[in-house]
């Protein structure tokens, strides 16, 4: 630690820091616009400015300085900065007239407006008059894909995007063209951007020049109420705020949590927004005659009661989807068990994933932050670019370091990141190639559901856990990892939603094993014709073309519940809005339900339903908390043994963007996809 005076504050911060970082410790206000704390530092905008006690008679870039640039006193006192001073003021002023001098000074219109930098910052060192009578710079506005909107006249060149899109996306897709006052920042020959992550350029922006197009001119940030909420769009758990108006959801921002997300979001995440509102369910139907038809509540619980009095315990199932909160699989669970049914799964993708093998056998266990620490990494059937963008970042954060060795087992593709491809199949794990480098003390693996939804993912799974094994690592460190695709995943095997003893997973319920299928919320399966499916769900997609009776639930901006990410960490999502129509929130229906069945589950409100929870499940109550996996788990399943086939890996999410009903039923994500598989085409060709 070093000391540095800051406006006659002494404190102790680390040599690394910059002087915008450790006046910022001091508690001094510091303007910027170029600087960001996980970007590199270019000193474009000169906002910084501070003066240096013993330096240069002029100001100085506060975020192009180090700490340990600074020279000490005479006699040794520590290194003194000033940020409050008459020529810092005068110096800071002069900055801001020049960025308004082209700045088109549209703040009426501008969708920035309210939440913009330069706003907030010409409020501080702005004045109300110019000296400057020429004309305004002008430039066009570009096309960079339907995610962002730009309008370039607002554009003051701090290159927040262009460094964004090289270091922390890994595509590269922005630059700048020209000098000085020709200068423009675009995409290649003005095509779409290529990046999943890049929405989030739209949020580093410190003027209105990149705007998300989707929400473009709906709605003013004073407008909204803010929530903060949990992404389900795919397992990672990213933390997001949820803005709404009224009862409409109106955007989806990231939160800041170093743990999980830092503060990126996919653009899946951030853009499903009209997907929330269309083709959703509002009402119950009841099938008769082959069609559709809506019904009362009363009359819907009425047909499904007569179809399971007529039925048997053992032909009567249960499948809870990939977006399902802990509660509502829950009292599922609870209410297939008053009917003496042991057939229900969690695992609608058909994964070999099982909670009898111990709790780290399904976890990521290293932890998403774990992967900074990391010193090799093995990625076996998974393409995490598409199945997790934010995680797929956090890997290339850790590969820019250096000293960092990858290697993928599966289909090739373009991770943003170097690495060694090794094989394309089972032959390749379980040989001798997989041998962790030299002296590496926190080794990886990574096993993905592309290797586990196989027929033998049993056995891949095993061979992943004694390759993981055999690779060691420091005491306490556990490198086996299980990246998962589907929110409620970890929360479904948490609570033991799978088959009980002589129950019937997934594929066999499906198949036409049982009579009654109660479907919450499971899209991506074919049902066989036959069974009676009651189907609890959010959109009119594949569940709800199948069901006999359709009871409309709420999708998970529109309920209170908890989800556990792929690394096990419990996290509650607090309700922003309310389901349209006559939906309600699906353990409020399951408890109804369950009163009309004669089978009533005990609780009547979500504060006893969740006390039921957490006496079941303790490790539920500690939220924001990761109850790590035993470490011997991993070496009973490394011993579990059994014979994979050669067939090579096949990534388990071929469209990124169409995943689930809600993706499905959103239009900027069916653009989104056609741009993808345009350009997937035109590779191909």
């Amino acid at each position: 630690m070093t000391k540095i005076i800051v406006d006659d504050k002494e404190i102790d911060v680390p040599a690394e820091y910059t002087l915008l970082q450790a006046c910022e410790e001091a508690g001094a206000e510091i303007p910027r616009f170029c600087f960001h704390e996980r970007l590199s530092i270019a000193g474009n905008c000169r906002m910084c400015l501070i003066e240096v006690k013993g330096g240069p008679p002029k100001p100085a870039a506060s975020c192009a300085m180090a700490v340990r640039d600074l020279r000490p006193g005479p006699n040794g006192e520590p290194p003194q900065v000033f940020t409050n001073t008459p020529m810092v003021k005068k110096a800071r002023e002069g900055v801001m007239e020049f960025l308004l001098i082209n700045h088109p000074l549209d703040c009426p219109i501008c969708d920035q407006g309210g939440e913009c930098d330069l706003q907030d910052q010409a409020m501080g060192y702005g004045i109300d008059t110019s000296r400057y009578h020429e004309n305004k710079r002008a430039v066009e506005d570009k096309y960079i894909g339907p995610l962002v909107k730009t309008s370039m006249n607002r554009c003051i060149h701090c290159t927040r995007c262009v460094r964004f899109t090289a270091e922390v996306a890994g595509t590269g897709d922005m630059g700048a063209t020209g000098r000085g006052e020709d200068m423009e920042i675009t995409t290649y020959l003005e095509t779409a951007m290529t990046s999943e992550l890049q929405g989030n350029i739209a949020d580093l922006c410190p003027v209105g020049a990149l705007l998300p197009k989707p929400q473009n001119f709906r709605a003013r940030p004073w407008e909204m109420q803010k929530t903060e909420g949990i992404d389900v769009m795919d397992a990672l758990g990213s933390n997001i705020r949820i803005d709404t108006r009224g009862r409409e959801v109106m955007r989806i921002l990231p939160r800041v949590n170093d743990a999980v997300n830092e503060e990126w979001i996919s653009d899946k995440t951030r853009q499903i927004v009209d997907g929330l509102k269309t083709q959703r369910l509002d009402r119950p139907y009841v099938r008769e005659s082959g069609k559709l038809r809506a019904a009362s509540w009363q009359e819907a619980f009425a047909v499904v009661a007569s179809k399971v009095k007529a039925s048997s315990p053992e032909k009567i199932g249960a499948i809870a989807g990939d977006l399902a909160t802990v509660e509502e699989m829950f009292s599922l669970k609870l209410l297939m068990d008053k009917l003496g049914s042991k057939n229900i799964d969690c695992r609608q993708d058909g994964t070999k994933l099982d909670p009898r093998n111990g709790r780290a056998s399904y976890l990521f266990n290293s932890t998403i932050a774990g992967i900074d620490e990391a010193d090799c990494l093995l990625i076996v059937g998974s393409n995490p670019r598409k199945e997790a963008p934010v995680l797929n970042a956090r890997i290339r954060k850790r590969w820019l370091k250096g000293s960092f060795m990858i290697g993928v087992i599966g289909e090739k593709s373009d991770l943003t990141y170097e690495y060694q491809y090794m094989g394309a199949g089972a032959e390749t794990l379980t040989s001798s190639a997989t041998k962790p480098p030299e002296g590496a003390k926190k080794p990886m693996l990574v096993i993905g559901q592309g290797a586990l939804v196989r027929a033998d993912g049993a056995a891949l799974l095993a061979a992943a856990a004694k390759v993981s094994r055999a690779a060691g690592g420091a005491d306490g460190w556990n490198g086996f990892n299980v990246l998962h695709t589907a929110a409620s995943r970890v929360g479904g095997l948490d609570i033991g939603f799978v088959p009980g003893e002589g129950g019937l997973d997934v594929a066999a319920m499906a198949k036409g094993g049982v009579d009654i299928l109660f479907n919450l919320g499971a899209d991506e399966i074919e049902i066989a014709p036959g069974a009676f499916v009651v189907y609890l769900g959010t959109h009119g997609d594949k569940g709800a073309h199948r069901a006999d009776v359709i009871l409309p639930g709420a999708a998970y901006t529109e309920k209170s519940g908890t989800y556990v990410n792929m690394e096990g960490r419990v996290q509650m999502s607090p309700r922003a809005a309310f389901p349209p129509g006559d939906a309600r929130e699906d353990w409020a229906i399951l408890r109804a339900l369950s009163g009309v069945l004669g089978q009533a589950l005990p609780f009547d409100s979500l504060m006893q339903l969740r006390k039921a929870l957490y006496e079941a499940v303790p490790h539920m109550a500690r939220v924001d908390r990761i109850e790590a996996g035993d470490v011997t788990d991993i070496a009973k399943l490394a011993a579990a043994g059994g014979a994979p086939t050669s067939a090579p890996f096949k990534n388990a999410i071929e469209d990124f963007y169409l995943t689930n009903p809600i993706a499905r039923a959103s239009a900027v994500m069916a653009e989104c996809s056609a741009l993808a598989n345009g350009r997937m085409q035109q590779a191909a060709e």
